[in-house]
């Protein structure tokens, strides 16, 4: 069953369960004048996602299609949304739109620079270029500057079927994953690199008041204090001797 649930104004969490992996699959509708949909799900999951937003709104309205690398949960139905919504936009990294895009997309993707600013009517969005943050060089992330939401792909990742919103503690999950993925077959999923305690310190420092985490709990208590720990947390675990 996908699930709706409001995690801050006019932004709605889109949440399928997989059972096989444990794995709650997110996406996020922005609602305003120029809806906005972020992480468009795999190909697999696109009738439920889409069955999903006419809950809301009329698929055929969305006007932005963004996501923060290319990946199958990120992107993977992107050709199928742009059939449903044939003037929505699509926009990731100036990378991700000139290496991937260009290949994958039945038309043009919009490429955003580091810290390019657009809005959607009454909301107004920035996105941060965050290379190998979490995965890939074309990497980068959106923060809603109106009411602090920050769309963080797979940052703070959750296992098992989680409660929509939280402001408890979602570190320790997310170490667990770290540790857990480290001692199994996705050892290296998210790399530890000269620049990730920065990145995450950046991200930090725009105080988000909510964090749109793609899997598992979306978060609202300190989110900055949050991913400073999630910084310490990378580093401690992703660069031990041996691992």
């Amino acid at each position: 069953m996908t699930k709706v649930t409001e995690i801050a104004p006019d932004v709605y969490r889109i949440s399928t369960f997989l059972t096989d992996g444990d794995i709650q699959m997110n996406q996020f509708l922005v609602k305003d004048d120029e809806p906005l949909l972020w992480h468009t799900g795999q190909k697999y999951l696109f009738t439920y996602v889409r069955d999903a937003v006419a809950r809301l709104i009329d698929p055929s309205l969305i006007r932005r299609i963004g996501f923060s690398h290319f990946e199958p949960d990120e992107c993977g139905s992107i050709n199928e949304w742009l059939q449903v919504a044939p003037a929505a936009q699509h926009f990731c990294s100036i990378v991700g739109a000139r290496i991937n895009m260009r290949d994958y997309t039945s038309k043009p993707a919009e490429g955003l620079n580091h810290l390019e600013t657009f809005t959607t009517g009454k909301y107004k969005f920035r996105f941060i270029s965050t290379p190998h943050l979490p995965h890939g060089w074309d990497a980068g992330h959106l923060f809603e500057e109106v009411n602090g939401t920050l769309f963080c792909s797979d940052l703070l990742h959750q296992n098992g079927d989680a409660e929509p919103l939280t402001a408890s503690d979602i570190i320790s999950a997310a170490k667990k994953n770290f540790v857990d993925f480290q001692a199994g077959s996705f050892r290296d999923y998210m790399p530890y690199t000269t620049n990730t305690e920065r990145q995450l310190g950046d991200l930090a420092d725009l105080k988000p008041k909510t964090l749109a985490i793609m899997h598992g709990s979306s978060f609202n208590g300190d989110c900055a204090e949050a991913l400073r720990d999630l910084a310490a947390t990378m580093k401690e675990v992703l660069t031990r001797q041996g691992t």
